[in-house]
């Protein structure tokens, strides 16, 4: 196996000393540990308090130092254990200090950790300061994937400076369930941009006829679609993020900051905002929208349309893992044939109607409000690269069903109304066609989620996602009292009851 180069990088002072130990923050997960090498005075333990400040996104973070207490420890947005073996006497009283406990549930931070013998992990990140003129050199030595997590970083950092954000301090920011990552950039005279670090991905193993989930599912597996999607939102005179600065082809961009209030209020929805929200949605589908967006390196991006192949492939997530999961048993042939059979029929229905951008993620997570704005540009809109060409009623039951927060029966079908208010006062609007659709696209959508959030506490070990589905189900069954949906409300009834 070959050994990766070391990577040096120079700190010609103590502001790019903060700024590696920031770069390195951001990578940072669960089970990492980081030896820190060096003499007396090389600067281990600033890296180390630079460090930990970032990850509690608090550069007056109080760290102090482990000489005598050996360990301290921080609940930040990851725990950390900071270790200093100096005082050591061997190696096997690592575990009278929890260490091994440590890295298990944590970031682990050690200074002199020769002290530690071979107790290390073997894809640990080593770093070692020493003395370079005024200032320091930095050498980085990574087993497992860190040579990747470094050199994607300073990456980033080179980006930054690129589009104008020198000595950017990063923050990281709470993403979605993809593998994109979002950070916060603000320099030092108040400057404030989102980065979206999101490289192009593969599109995963065929799941069916030759084709990945991706590809049937029509997801964004690049940036290009989120920044034309962006562009087309904010000529279509909405709030979607500006593009400051892109390198599509390594899949980072840099947007505007649209802060952090969200259309909640104590954790419930704000009947106020959400009901611009609608508004919005009433605006946005109320006038034709254009399938090819231009792209700023001269590319065209083709919004592609909400087909049989994409609806089909979402509402199999759940005999594939939901139903098993609640059974505790595949669903049987017959079954799993009987719902394709009745999805195949509502297909046919929901494709019949009105069309328009189909923003797919349009709820409460990627909903922001701006009171500095007025009208509808009061909504801020994230998270549409994965857009296509469907039913105008999907991302109205997206919000009105949102999967995360509990929306109230009353409330859903005030602000149902109120859409469909706006909609005829702008001209011509078939309502039942859109309680038709509205309740198709919140089944389906329902139906997908069911499947989609066992995958992600099963598959990609975030139970978390499991704490949504009695909400999930409540939705589903509200959909279900729709007459166009009796056939699926029978289905359950006979192969997967929803009360169980």
């Amino acid at each position: 196996m070959n050994t990766p180069d070391p990577i040096r990088v120079d700190l010609p002072d103590e502001a790019a000393t903060i700024r590696l130990a920031e770069d390195i923050a951001a990578k940072l997960a669960i089970g990492d540990v980081i030896a820190l090498r060096g003499d007396l005075g090389a600067g281990k333990t600033s890296f180390a308090r630079a460090l930990i400040r970032a990850v509690a996104a608090d550069a007056g973070y109080e760290v102090p130092s482990p000489t005598f207490t050996i360990v301290q420890t921080y609940e930040t947005r990851l725990p950390i254990a900071h270790f200093d073996l100096y005082r050591l006497g061997s190696a096997d009283e690592l575990d009278e200090i929890g260490f091994d406990e440590a890295v298990s549930e944590g970031v682990v931070l050690v200074e002199w950790p020769e002290r530690a013998g071979d107790r290390l992990p073997a894809g640990h990140l080593e770093i070692a300061l020493d003395m370079a003129g005024s200032g320091r050199l930095a050498t980085l030595t990574g087993g497992g994937d860190w040579p990747q997590r470094i050199g994607r970083t300073l990456a980033v950092r080179q980006f930054l400076d690129l589009a104008g954000m020198t000595q950017a301090v990063r923050r990281h920011l709470q993403g979605d369930a993809s593998t994109r990552a979002y950070e916060r950039v603000e320099t030092p005279d108040g400057r404030r941009a989102v980065l979206m670090d999101a490289p192009e991905r593969p599109s995963g193993p065929a799941v069916r006829d030759g084709r990945t989930y991706d590809d049937l599912a029509h997801r964004a597996t690049s940036v290009r679609p989120f920044v034309a999607m962006s562009d087309g939102l904010r000529a279509a005179g909405f709030s979607a993020p500006e593009i400051l600065a892109a390198d599509m082809p390594a899949g980072l961009l840099l947007v505007e900051d649209l802060g952090d209030e969200g259309v909640l209020a104590d954790g419930a929805p704000d009947p106020a905002r959400y009901g611009v929200a609608v508004d919005v949605l009433a605006a946005l589908h109320a006038a034709a929208r254009p399938v090819d967006l231009p792209l700023p390196d001269g590319g065209v991006h083709h919004i592609p349309p909400f087909d049989w192949d994409a609806l089909s492939i979402e509402v199999d997530l759940l005999p594939r893992w939901y139903a098993r999961w609640q059974l505790g048993a595949p669903l049987a042939p017959e079954a799993e044939a009987a719902f394709a059979g009745v999805w195949r029929d509502l297909y046919e229905t929901l494709d019949g109607a009105e069309k328009s951008w189909l923003l797919r993620d349009f709820h409460s997570p990627n909903l922001l409000w701006l009171p500095e704005r007025e009208g509808l540009k009061r909504i801020g809109i994230l998270d549409h690269q994965d857009a296509m060409i469907g039913a105008s009623a999907y991302d109205v039951a997206s919000l009105l069903q949102d999967v995360r927060i509990s929306v109230d029966p009353a409330l859903e079908a005030l602000l149902a109304d109120r859409y469909v208010a706006a909609r005829q006062a702008q001209g011509p609007f078939d309502e039942a066609a859109f309680r038709t659709a509205y309740a198709i696209s919140g089944a389906q959508r329902a139906t997908k989620v069911l499947g989609g959030f066992v995958r992600l506490a099963e598959a990609a070990g975030k139970p978390q996602y499991l704490r949504h589905i009695p909400r999930v189900r409540g939705y589903l069954a509200r959909s279900m009292r729709h007459p166009v949906l009796s056939g699926l409300a029978l289905w359950y009834e006979q192969y997967l009851p929803l009360d169980d």
